[in-house]
This record gives structure tokens, C-alpha cells and sequence, in this order.
């Protein structure tokens, strides 16, 4: 790569710019002492007092990289339904890491024992504010953490399968992966949508679908503090609200489930003998 110009450049703002080069040209491994230093016309030693060491420096080039991405996300309206906010932020994680493909690699996969870059972490707090006021909304069938930890790391599965595609030239062949694994994760930790006061079909499960999702909000309310109850209250009734959410949500999976199962068993004998061998 070119060196950076030298001239009216703070050596601080050369080493980061060199950095981010390497590392958008050819990955981590790029990215070494040498390779900066010859880039952005400096000795060694000046990055070490900027930036402490090279992980100091890769962070810093992190943290800049991700910023407008997560500036974008934490723009999003408060306004806006949470549901529509939750896809548009997958839509949002999966574009950026097809447009930075090394910085993502250097964000989720880079190993780091017991620690995890900062920006991640913030991105992470955003996710849970935003399934929070799911929850809230009365739309979240699981934990709050359960479910942002399902849309994360599913999220960050799709996004580098995307990467390693088309780095290979064979992205078109995931055309609408995203998507579709999107709509599985969200199916399985969102409750459906308040039916219209007129517009309403009992279904089994119903009953302990609904008691699971209040039992979600109501614990995501309590975060606020209720003053009526000591800590060892709360705490207790946070415990109760969990096994009531977990027990009627497999209650009403498995209604939904053997519903289905006679709906299949109904269907027409063609429909099933045409698959037969």
C-alpha cells in the first residue's frame, strides 16, 4: 500500500489511517508493527506511545470503523415499533459487515479471552434496549436476555456465512438467507401481535402464550423499581415470572405443535403419498 502523506498528517492520525488500510487490504494478519510504521512514516516506538501497543491500536481502528454504524443504530426513533426496529437492526448488523468484512472479522473473531471490545459491548447494550421495549410492548415471549442473546449470536452467524460467500465469489447462492433465518429467530422468541377486538380466533395455547408474555413484561417493568417491594421481594417474583414464562411457553409450543401435527394429519392422501419412494 501507499504511505500516507507525512506532511501535514499527525503521526496519530497516520498510524490510524495506515492501519485501517492494512487492515481493509489484507485482513489482521496485515496489520503488523513493521507494515504501519513503513505506511505511515513513523518508528515503532511512536505507535507504542500513542496507542500503548498494536491491540491498542487495532481497538482504536475498531472503534472508529463501528462508530457511524452504531451511531445509526442508536438513531433509530423511539418512536418507532420495537418489532420493526429489532429486523431493521439485523438488516443494519448484516450491511455492514458485508461492507467491512476485515473489521467485522477483527470485532467478532478475533479472540480475546475473558474481554470483548467496548464498541461490541455497547452495540450489544442497544440490542438489549431494543428488546426491552419488546418486552414492554407485551410482544416478547422469552427473557430479555435470552432473546438478545439468540438475535445476536445468530445475527453474527449469518453475517460472517455471508462474508466467507462472497469472498469465495458464491454470494448470490445465499440470496435471502438473511432474511429467512431473521424471520425464524424473531418467530421464536416474538408473541403475535394483539388481534383486532373484532378479528379474534382462539387457538390452543392461547391462554399460556398470553400468561408467558406478561409474566415477560412484567419483569421488564420492574427494572424501573417498585417501591412497594424489598430487593429480596423483587427478586423473588423475578424467579416466579421466569418459570412462568418458561413453563406456558413450552405449554404452548407443544399445543401449537400438535395442532399442527392434525392439520397435516387431515390433509388430502395425495399430498402426502406423491413424496413417498
Amino acid at each position: 500500500m501507499e504511505t500516507v502523506e507525512t506532511t501535514t498528517t499527525q503521526p496519530r492520525e497516520r498510524i490510524l489511517g495506515a492501519a485501517t488500510a492494512l487492515l481493509a487490504e489484507g485482513g489482521r494478519d496485515a496489520v503488523s508493527t513493521r507494515a504501519v510504521s513503513a505506511a505511515a512514516g513513523v518508528q515503532a516506538q511512536t505507535i507504542y506511545r500513542h496507542f500503548g501497543d498494536m491491540q491498542g491500536l487495532l481497538d482504536e481502528v475498531a472503534r472508529r470503523g463501528y462508530a457511524s454504524y452504531l451511531a445509526a443504530k442508536q438513531a433509530q426513533g423511539e418512536d418507532d415499533d420495537p418489532v420493526t426496529r429489532l429486523r431493521n437492526g439485523w438488516d443494519m448488523h448484516v450491511a455492514f459487515g458485508l461492507a467491512n468484512p476485515a473489521l467485522y472479522r477483527l470485532l467478532y473473531t478475533e479472540p480475546r479471552p475473558g474481554q470483548q471490545f467496548a464498541v461490541t459491548g455497547d452495540a450489544q447494550q442497544v440490542l438489549l434496549a431494543i428488546v426491552e421495549r419488546v418486552a414492554r410492548a407485551g410482544r416478547l415471549r422469552t427473557g430479555v436476555e435470552p432473546a438478545a442473546a439468540m438475535i445476536h449470536s445468530a445475527g453474527m452467524g449469518v453475517t460472517l456465512t455471508l462474508i466467507a460467500a462472497e469472498a469465495d465469489g458464491r454470494l448470490s447462492q445465499y440470496e435471502g438467507l438473511s432474511e429467512n433465518v431473521r424471520e425464524a429467530v424473531l418467530d421464536s422468541v416474538l408473541a403475535p401481535a394483539p388481534a383486532a377486538a373484532d378479528d379474534v380466533v382462539a387457538r390452543p395455547g392461547d391462554g399460556s402464550r398470553s400468561a408467558a408474555v406478561h409474566a415477560v413484561a412484567l419483569k421488564s417493568l420492574m427494572r424501573d423499581g417498585v417501591r412497594s417491594l424489598t430487593s429480596g421481594e423483587r427478586t423473588l417474583l423475578g424467579e416466579w415470572l421466569d418459570r412462568v414464562a418458561a413453563e406456558d411457553s413450552a405449554v404452548a409450543d407443544t399445543a401449537t405443535a400438535g395442532s399442527a401435527g392434525s392439520e397435516a394429519g387431515t390433509a388430502e392422501p395425495g399430498a402426502g403419498s406423491a413424496r413417498r419412494p
